[in-house]
């Protein structure tokens, strides 16, 4: 998004805040800190978003005053996204007035494509409205190869593969904005919902995991953040969150997305692992060893991925994204009755892929057994 635009428009502003104020005249607008025009023109030239505007209105025969506020559209410190700035204004409204002495803020709202001011200072849950998706999640596949003792089928062959080709697809579409990717190895390993978050939802009592190994591996993650995030021209497109319980697939090979997560950007092993890890799980599950038709899926996936994209140093960032995906399917919270053993073996992946600088993935039934 641009940092300006035309115009604030006049009538825009005056229709805003009237559905907030009821009837009221607008009598100026002004850049806060410089002097208010002698004539009101049309609109505010050289509008630009992160500048306060002071605004002059009458209501009920008193002359009233305002600050709208906006952020300014920048790459760093969290603000990246649309839905960043959004946050942060909305915590805003919801808290100011909450604390004595700091000043009242009126109303939250947004700016249109075409230049409205609409009001969201009521709202107070957001809501998202998609198009219906028929099919089938993919877990549904894997829970069947599951109940056939790992016998895999020709179809499944080609849906691994066919997933393999869509991620090489959409990775191929690079982004230059290294404050991006250095976020998304950050976000990995400190957002609440990665590698930390994950951390802390462990209750303290686990016979299988103390604290003191999850601190021990929250410090070995920040090492590999520090290793990776240089990395920056590897930013391309990613899903975000491409697990099985977000692919529908309906017959053969045609299949949807679902629940695109953290971002438009972001790393490849991201992705990669977080369907790959699936295929580790349900092999545990099944055979309790990495063998058998998921490990065919896991080395078939991986095979075609770097077939098309040549992108063998993913091989050497995709460690803690690993980590990340193996806190997932070890979590007591999302799967409870998994065995001590299975647990014991995703545990051992996570400890072993954090010493490995190239991941190799014909070796990692020895990450699993060692």
């Amino acid at each position: 998004m641009s940092e300006t635009v035309s115009a604030l428009l006049v009538t825009e502003v005056e229709k805003y805040l009237k559905s907030v104020f009821g009837n009221i005249k607008l009598k100026n607008i002004s850049e806060l800190g410089t002097a208010p025009p002698d004539v009101m023109e049309d609109g505010v030239k050289g509008f630009g978003y992160g500048k306060p505007y002071m605004i002059t209105f009458e209501r009920d025969g008193k002359e009233e005053s305002a600050v709208l506020s906006s952020m300014r559209v920048q790459s760093g410190f969290g603000h990246d996204h649309f839905s960043d700035r959004a946050q942060v204004l909305l915590w805003q409204h919801d808290t100011f007035n909450r604390m004595p002495g700091h000043v009242e803020s009126l109303d939250v709202g947004y700016f249109t494509k075409d230049g409205g001011l609409c009001s969201t200072g009521d709202a107070e849950e957001f809501f998202l409205l998609m198009r219906t998706v028929n099919g089938s999640e993919y877990v549904s596949d894997l829970e069947e190869i599951k109940k056939n003792k790992g016998e895999i089928s020709e179809l499944d062959l080609k849906r691994t593969t066919v997933l393999a080709e869509y991620l090489a697809k959409i990775h191929r579409k690079r982004h230059t904005a290294p404050e991006l990717y250095v976020r998304k190895i950050r976000d990995t390993v400190g957002h609440g919902e990665c590698i930390m978050g994950l951390t802390d939802s462990y209750p303290d009592s686990l016979s299988y995991i103390t604290p003191g190994e999850l601190c021990a591996i929250e410090q070995k993650c920040v090492e590999w953040r520090w290793k990776i995030k240089t990395h920056t021209d590897r930013l391309c497109m990613t899903h975000g969150d491409f697990h099985p319980y977000n692919i529908m697939f309906r017959e053969g090979t045609d299949f949807t997305v679902l629940d695109r997560s953290r971002g438009e950007w972001g790393e490849a092993a991201d992705d990669v692992s977080s369907l790959a890890m699936n295929y580790i799980f349900y092999a545990l599950q099944t055979n309790g060893s990495f063998t058998g038709g998921f490990k065919q899926l896991f080395e078939a996936f991986f095979e075609r991925y770097l077939e098309l994209t040549g992108d063998y140093f993913l091989l050497k960032v995709i460690q803690p994204f690993f980590v990340f995906r193996t806190l997932v399917v070890a979590s007591p919270v999302w799967y409870p009755n998994l065995s001590l053993d299975l647990r014991g073996k995703l545990f051992n992946f996570l400890y072993n892929i954090l010493e490995v600088e190239e991941f190799n993935p014909s070796e990692v039934d020895k990450l699993i057994e060692s």
